[in-house]
């Protein structure tokens, strides 16, 4: 099958499992604690390699310990690394609170948005079937894309949130994957901004280049436009006992539907097909528990 290209955010993520959220001014002891890779493209990445994919990830790591250790995890993974970072700073830090018998998460963490890159090379997409970018690293994420455009190589958008100038990138994709907390902002969309709820959103999305966007919900059907014809993909239902960790579903939902391009399969069919993988996620602790269980 043709290969997967991602483009964006790595972290190291520090992740501890709790009983419940602290409050003001108060220490708990944790239940559990795993330091490992984190960040939209990058577990992206390992979940399409995980899947069977030949996957390169284009990101900004810079040099020292920390880049060193999340290197050698992305190499465990079968993930390679092309490092655009032209600072020396390190990769992005998450702090993550996992809520035992909830699976629910609080996240506190750096990014890369602004972060200079140097200009990927044109060659990361040789071979490829899909490229997924995340809204980090934009000039890096600007020029992939465009040139996988034209190449014919489907552009995905992981859409977490909004970040100044993504409507450019926008302009590039052809697959708008965008999360419910996503609002465009007035300025960008024409002025008004985009209504709330799953009319407004993927409307203004799709008013800025891609010809299919799709707006998750958590656990709820996800809200798909299709060359202006709008549909409900229901999402596999998990029993609330069953969930264990929400932390990555998303980024292994857009991982699936990368590698499912990449196979060949339509937008609609690979949209479905991440739905499931990424249902079945949130059953395991961690983003790719459930590659190795």
């Amino acid at each position: 099958m043709a290969g997967v290209v991602c483009c964006g955010l790595t972290t190291l993520d520090v992740t501890q499992v709790v009983d419940r959220l602290p409050a003001a001014d108060e220490k708990l002891v944790a239940r559990s604690l795993a330091v490992e890779v984190g960040g939209p493209a990058a577990n992206a990445a390992r979940t399409a390699a995980a899947l069977g994919a030949d996957v390169i990830l284009v990101t900004a790591l810079g040099p020292g310990p920390v880049a060193d250790l999340v290197r050698a995890q992305l190499a465990a993974a079968g993930v390679r690394v092309v490092d655009v970072a032209a600072d020396a700073a390190g990769p992005a830090l998450s702090t993550v609170l996992v809520t035992a018998g909830t699976g629910e998460r609080a996240v506190v963490s750096t990014n890369a948005v602004g972060r200079p890159t140097s200009p990927p090379p044109p060659a990361v997409l040789d071979g490829a079937g899909a490229l997924l970018v995340d809204g980090h690293l934009l000039p890096a994420q600007v020029a992939l894309a465009r040139e996988a455009r034209a190449r014919g190589v489907a552009v995905l958008l992981d859409g977490g949130s909004w970040k100044p100038g993504l409507e450019e990138l926008l302009g590039h994709v052809d697959l708008a994957v965008v999360s419910a907390d996503l609002a465009v902002p007035a300025p960008v969309a024409g002025g008004a901004g985009a209504p709330a709820g799953t009319t407004g959103v993927p409307a203004a999305v799709a008013a800025l280049g891609p010809v299919m966007v799709a707006q998750t919900h958590g656990a709820g059907p996800v809200a798909v436009l299709e060359k202006g014809r709008r549909y409900a993909l229901e999402v596999p239902a998990v029993p609330p006992g069953e969930v264990v960790d929400t932390l990555g579903a998303g980024d292994v939902l857009h991982g699936a539907v990368a590698f499912h391009l990449a196979a060949g399969a339509s937008w609609r069919n690979a949209l479905a097909r991440g739905t499931r993988v990424a249902s079945r996620s949130v059953r395991f602790a961690g983003a790719l528990g459930w590659a190795v269980s």
